[in-house]
């Protein structure tokens, strides 16, 4: 009998330690506070992780979309990692011409109504502008990224990335009102088993 408890013992030990070091075990917090270059919040920023193990782990999303709704992309700002396929379902009585010349994916979806035949495939990295041939005043962004580590931040400018494994990364933030063609800011970033918070600046962004 005591052997038994003795070897059960053992065994939760064995348990415990293997699921202390399994991958995503520390799991970590990252909080990412953006302003713009006077130091004011920049609400819908993007801020994400990239390193060579967070592109092992990235996936490409199921059900993403982009809607027409009111004359308008919904949501403005869609974030999706490489691979994933993009619906373009066009909710108003009027029909849409919708497109993008950006290097990262160029398409077109020809005047229509209701939801296009084929989704978009986005496997490129990048930022990819999205806009109208009939109402110019619709414009939208799609940002391709290789990592499942990202966030968008909230009203207070804040983006919360969660379950990061600790480790070394390259912080990238971005934000649609950057000048076109403006690339992320990015900078290295050390996670710790008790997470990381980091501020950064978007000079020259437009809330």
């Amino acid at each position: 009998m005591v052997k038994t408890v003795m070897q059960r013992a053992v065994r939760v030990a064995v348990l415990g330690l293997a699921s202390a070091f399994a991958p995503g075990a520390w799991a970590a917090l990252v909080q990412v506070i953006v302003q713009d270059g006077a130091g004011k919040p920049l609400p819908g920023a993007v801020a994400f992780l990239d390193s060579a193990q967070a592109r092992r782990q990235a996936k490409p999303l199921v059900g993403a979309e982009v809607a027409q709704e009111k004359r308008r992309f919904v949501p403005e700002v869609l974030v999706v990692t490489a691979g994933t396929q993009v619906q373009f379902p066009n909710h108003d009585t009027v029909r849409h011409h919708v497109y993008s010349f950006s290097p990262a994916k160029k398409f077109e979806l020809k005047l229509y109504s209701g939801m296009p035949a084929n989704p978009v495939l986005f496997d490129q990295p990048g930022v990819v502008v999205l806009g109208c041939n009939i109402h110019d005043q619709m414009v939208g962004w799609i940002l391709v990224i290789e990592t499942p580590y990202y966030a968008q931040a909230d009203g207070a400018g804040t983006a919360r990335i969660d379950k990061v494994p600790p480790g070394e990364y390259t912080l990238n933030v971005w934000h649609a009102g950057l000048p076109v063609g403006a690339p992320a800011v990015v900078r290295p970033l050390v996670v710790a088993e008790g997470g990381a918070s980091v501020t950064v600046r978007l000079v020259g962004a437009v809330p």
